[in-house]
């Protein structure tokens, strides 16, 4: 098996013929430098039991390590080929899967099973350590300062029969970096290298203050990056910590109406305009509307999927190697509303202002 930067990579699925070649993986996965002993940390080639395929046992102390413990598929009944594919479907399928498509494609019986598997596979959607945006490095391997565009808004639909300006939508955060490519487009007149999106962060957050606002921005982008918001009150702070542009001051929006408001600055930053609205589309047409306390699960996977959205199997291998490090919710946390998705805003008593 080919290996990229020490780990196993695969192309296709058909490197997975049968459970055997899928443990393989899996052990190659989680001790790319050889089966290290959990109890004693003694490195070496481990006993295979023929009757227990997913147990390996360390031949200095006996000690039995099951290769799924600890994993999201921790004490799972299911095959590791049905699990492999359910990793594949989620990640490369450019408008994901709902749980009920998703329980059809992998022949499930119980809509629950699929619904769990999902929620399971979106907690190895958010890497433990990853990186702030707005520094990386390009295709040469050179570090480079990205942009970064930032905005909020509103997740949900009509709420009736609570009367006029009463509303249980969400807000969600989101920041996005802005890249140059090397094409070229022809806009008014004139040929201007293409812009596009980065990376992506997103959030549900309680409110739109500037507690709220500022905390996912210094959590999540580059101290001395430039970032660009509308004039809502919310980003004031920012100026502490980045290079704050505001693209429309107060002036400039007098004698608007709302609707060529939104319209102006959209097209001021419209790269997570247009996440905000491919992600509402997406919520809509595949899963015909998210509950709030699972949304941040759904905001993980798209966030997963959109950074990926150039190299759909490394999406694939991404997901199988966080899986193989965290541990994934449990059917009663989940239907119990107790279980806390990654990337979840932990303090909810901000100020309102």
């Amino acid at each position: 098996m080919p290996r990229i930067k020490g780990k196993p990579y695969v192309t296709n699925l058909l490197e997975f013929p049968d459970e055997q070649a899928c443990l393989d993986y899996l052990e190659l996965v989680r001790w790319p430098d050889g089966f290290t002993c959990p109890k004693y940390g003694v490195l070496d080639e481990p006993y295979y039991i023929s009757t227990r395929p997913r147990v390996l046992v360390c031949r200095s102390c006996r000690a039995e390590t099951s290769l799924t413990a600890g994993t999201i598929m921790h004490r799972t009944k299911m095959s590791l080929q049905v699990w492999f594919w359910a990793a594949y479907l989620v990640t490369s399928q450019t408008p994901g899967m709902s749980a009920l498509q998703f329980k059809r494609q992998l022949g499930l019986t119980r809509y629950e099973t699929a619904f769990q598997m999902l929620h399971k596979l979106r907690v190895a959607m958010v890497r433990p350590s990853r990186s702030k945006i707005g520094e990386g490095e390009d295709v040469g391997g050179n570090l480079q300062r990205y942009p970064v565009e930032l905005d909020e808004t509103y997740v949900g639909g009509q709420t009736r029969g609570k009367g006029r300006g009463v509303t249980e939508k969400v807000v969600v955060v989101g920041a996005v970096e802005v890249r140059i490519s090397e094409k070229e487009d022809l806009v008014d007149g004139e040929y201007k290298k293409r812009r596009y999106a980065g990376r992506l962060r997103m959030r549900l957050i309680p409110n739109r203050g500037k507690v709220a606002l500022t905390k996912f921005a210094t959590e999540n982008i580059k101290t001395g990056t430039t970032v660009m918001t509308d004039d809502w009150v919310g980003y004031v702070d920012l100026w502490k910590w980045f290079d704050h542009e505001v693209v429309m001051a107060d002036g400039e929006a007098e004698g608007m109406t709302k609707a060529e408001l939104q319209a102006e600055k959209g097209e001021q930053i419209p790269l997570i305009h247009l996440v905000f609205s491919n992600l509402k589309t997406w919520i809509q047409g595949t899963h015909h509307g998210v509950r709030p306390n699972h949304l941040q699960a759904y905001l993980n996977e798209y966030v997963f999927r959109f950074n990926r959205r150039f190299y759909p199997m490394s999406g694939f291998h991404s997901v199988l190697g966080i899986a193989m490090k965290v541990k994934g919710s449990e059917y009663e946390d989940l239907y119990g509303d107790v279980w806390e998705h990654p990337n979840s805003e932990e303090l909810w008593d901000f100020d309102s202002y």
